[in-house]
């Protein structure tokens, strides 16, 4: 079986199973941003957050980019989307007024299971002010995919047995606000032994930094070895 994943741009991942199960990682599709903190949108909008029809939103923390106040509320509108979130993000929903029985909270070690999805939280390092920021290991139809959510380089990450092999491994390269660099996140990439790396989180702020170009020069002349894939935002690929 196969999944099929979309980039949504930044950090954001749109991944359909062949039962049809539809699931939405990170989704940033406002300016909200640019709003709240000055950070403007360079990416084109991509998706309207009311036709999405997700089963499963998943947020791995609270910043705005990653659980977006401006499409979180239009996603649930659909009765029967269910939000998978970091524990940070509860107060945000609290504030929008969400209903908190359509969220599961996790901390590092937790499960969430549905129709065959199975998402672990997995350890991060966003920071001191960001504890409860999480990664993700989702596994569907047979696939395994990660998601390292916004992290620092840590070997032990990286080379945790639970994801050695995976089948896409997904992380940020921005290198700004303590996340992975280019070559860090080449690193990781040679550490997870991944059939395909996919970066992310570029190119929609200036402030935020990332260079895939960078990031493709370091695999190919230190990690030769290791597939990875550039993808621009709305492009799918078969898992």
């Amino acid at each position: 079986m196969s999944v099929t994943m979309t980039f949504a741009g930044q950090a954001g991942f749109i991944l359909e199973t062949e039962t049809g199960l539809r699931i939405g990682v990170d989704l940033y599709l406002s300016d909200c941003c640019n709003r709240y903190f000055g950070f403007k949108r360079l990416l084109p909008y991509l998706f309207d957050p009311r036709e999405l029809n997700l089963d499963v939103l998943v947020a791995t923390h609270a910043h705005y980019d990653h659980f977006d106040p401006d499409s979180v509320p239009a996603i649930l509108e659909n009765p029967k989307t269910q939000m998978v979130a970091a524990c940070d993000v509860r107060d945000e929903a609290e504030k929008l007024g969400l209903d908190q029985q359509r969220f599961t909270y996790l901390r590092v070690g937790d499960v969430f299971e549905r129709e065959g999805l199975r998402i672990t939280a997995m350890p991060c390092d966003h920071g001191a002010e960001t504890p409860d920021a999480i990664g993700l290991l989702i596994e569907a139809d047979g696939k395994r995919m990660y998601v390292a959510g916004d992290t620092a380089f840590h070997e032990t990450y990286f080379k945790n047995p639970a994801l050695q092999g995976v089948d896409v491994f997904m992380m940020p390269i921005n290198g700004a606000f303590g996340n992975l660099n280019e070559e860090e996140g080449a690193k990781a990439a040679s550490l997870i032994k991944a059939k395909r790396t996919v970066p992310c989180h570029f190119w929609n702020f200036a402030e935020h930094g990332g260079n895939p170009h960078t990031f493709m020069k370091e695999m190919n002349e230190r990690y030769p070895d290791c597939p990875y894939w550039l993808m621009r935002p709305g492009e799918q690929i078969t898992i």
